[in-house]
């Protein structure tokens, strides 16, 4: 199977922009160069548009098993591709859970039976995610386990948590965190803030968030783990992983697009698309996280893609779930309000969105280059629209962004050499 896309826009290593042709043969690039006079079982003319690896999501919820009423692997993944994304990798908050080696073989075949894009999955920390007993590392790494981590809760004892550090160090594997320390949640459902404060709503304090990562980046310290931190909301917390990697330690973190762009000050009213874990912060914590990522102390970019049924959503601030849905539309957010703003460069947004949690986790993807996977996105950076739920191909339809007009949308995403989306038409 060969696939010749022609006249894209394409960011050479030396950070240029130049017109090209890439070649995919059986899912691999073969060839990138001008002009290509190439017979070819379908051929792109991306005149206009830009090429960019596929996107790299390393934290999303699928559902899939035991909630697919909110979403499935299948329409995740389709979701994902309309996004750009063609690798992610899925929590483990299921029902059952992905602890033992049976839950995370069956889990291995739904991905293998019905996802669109590559899906890596995460292995649990403990048991049911209940924090009491830890997983079989060993087995669940040979089941094909990304990583692990207990996403939605923080591993509350420290004894656990450096005995699971140790574990993976072991094994060579990465121990992912959400860090949220349970006796100062005080049943928040927002950020413990001037907002909490004027709908006297319970609120979560930063403290919450960076004392945990506090505690774990000492721990990882002791057992030579590779420790990551999931969704940074706090300035505290970019100050505790700064100082981390100042000294040495194997710390990676990501922030999703909703901290980057929005704050507690944005919050409109008792409105459930805005309550997502950890919540919206301060306007000095979005400032923080802002410089965190330019300056390196914070990797990637990731979603945190949580889809909720719109019954779910409904019941209110204080009852409704934590989270909202984000591969749609995480592309076109960044670029309208963080490349056209000139506060980063195309070629930095990419690099959020590929290269660097290939590189902080090892993956051999996030590139355009000879014999690498044939994992792209066209990108059309000259297409303004509005957000609209109701065209999503997720299940959830529960951002706060709806009617945000952004510009840059996806055109078509391509998975190993195969056209996975394309505009107006669903291809697999």
């Amino acid at each position: 199977m060969k696939l010749l896309i022609q006249n894209a826009n394409y960011i050479a290593s030396n950070g240029q922009m130049i017109q090209t042709d890439i070649l995919i043969e059986n899912g691999i690039i073969t060839k990138i160069e001008k002009k290509l006079a190439e017979e070819a079982d379908r051929t792109v003319d991306a005149a206009g548009m830009v090429v960019s690896p596929g996107f790299i999501d390393l934290h999303v919820h699928l559902r899939e098993p035991g909630g697919e009423r909110k979403e499935t692997i299948a329409t995740g993944t389709m979701a994902a591709a309309k996004g750009g994304f063609t690798t992610v990798a899925t929590m483990p908050n299921t029902r059952p859970v992905p602890d033992t080696i049976n839950h995370m073989e069956d889990l291995q075949k739904r991905i293998q039976e019905t996802a669109h894009v590559r899906v890596l999955p995460y292995a649990s920390i403990t048991t049911r995610l209940l924090g009491q007993e830890l997983t079989d590392f060993a087995g669940l790494k040979g089941a094909g386990a990304f990583a692990f981590t207990d996403d939605g809760v923080g591993i509350q004892s420290a004894s656990m948590m450096l005995e699971a550090m140790q574990k993976a160090a072991a094994l060579d594997m990465t121990v992912v965190a959400h860090c949220e320390e349970n006796t100062l949640i005080n049943k928040g459902c927002v950020h413990d803030g001037t907002f909490a404060k004027r709908n006297d709503l319970n609120g979560i304090p930063s403290v919450c968030e960076s004392v945990q990562i506090a505690r774990d980046v000492l721990l990882a310290e002791a057992a030579g783990c590779h420790y990551h931190v999931c969704h940074v909301s706090t300035k505290e917390s970019v100050r505790v992983i700064r100082d981390a990697k100042r000294a040495g330690i194997k710390v990676t973190a990501e922030v999703t697009p909703h901290h980057l762009l929005v704050s507690q000050d944005d919050i409109p009213g008792l409105d459930a698309n805005y309550k997502m874990n950890p919540p919206l912060r301060d306007a000095a914590d979005r400032a923080a996280l802002i410089e965190g990522l330019l300056d390196g102390t914070i990797d990637f970019i990731a979603t945190d893609h949580a889809p909720h049924t719109l019954e779910e959503k409904s019941e209110g601030m204080e009852l409704a779930p934590f989270g909202i849905v984000g591969l749609e539309t995480a592309f076109p957010l960044l670029y309208t309000h963080f490349v056209c703003k000139n506060m980063i460069s195309l070629e930095e947004l990419i690099g959020f969105l590929t290269r660097k949690p290939a590189d902080s986790f090892d993956l051999p993807f996030g590139k355009i280059e000879i014999g690498a996977p044939a994992d792209l996105v066209l990108l059309n950076l000259n297409e303004e629209k509005e957000i609209d739920p109701s065209g999503f191909l997720s299940k959830g339809k529960n951002t706060p962004f709806a009617g945000w007009k952004c510009k840059g949308w996806p055109e078509m995403t391509i998975v190993i050499g195969q056209v996975v989306w394309e505009k107006g038409c669903v291809t697999a």
